[in-house]
């Protein structure tokens, strides 16, 4: 039978550790196509015009609103059918 070979960590030996940063990537989902989503995807938009208080991409907002793309247009086409929105110019939106 094959003897175990147990090794002993003295004090003088120092631990080695590893630390690993893991950044947790956002996935966005995309939500079906409803007159309330709608609305919804509308108010986030909104708001992220808002917070931002500036003029924004369609990109800019997705990624400060944590929705897709498409469905920061859909909010948009639904803000600028209220005239909610001011400006479109060079990409970039701003609240009215």
């Amino acid at each position: 039978m094959a003897e175990k070979k147990t090794t002993r960590k003295t004090a003088a030996e120092p631990k080695k550790t590893t630390t690993r940063k893991t950044v947790a990537a956002k996935k966005v989902v995309a939500t079906p196509l409803t007159s309330e989503n709608a609305g919804y995807r509308a108010g986030d938009v909104y708001n992220a015009l808002h917070d931002g208080a500036q003029a924004m991409t369609a990109e800019e907002i997705a990624k400060a609103a944590g929705i897709t793309v498409e469905e920061v247009l859909l909010g948009i086409g639904w803000l600028l059918k209220e005239g909610k929105l001011a400006s479109v110019e060079d990409n970039k939106i701003t609240l009215a």
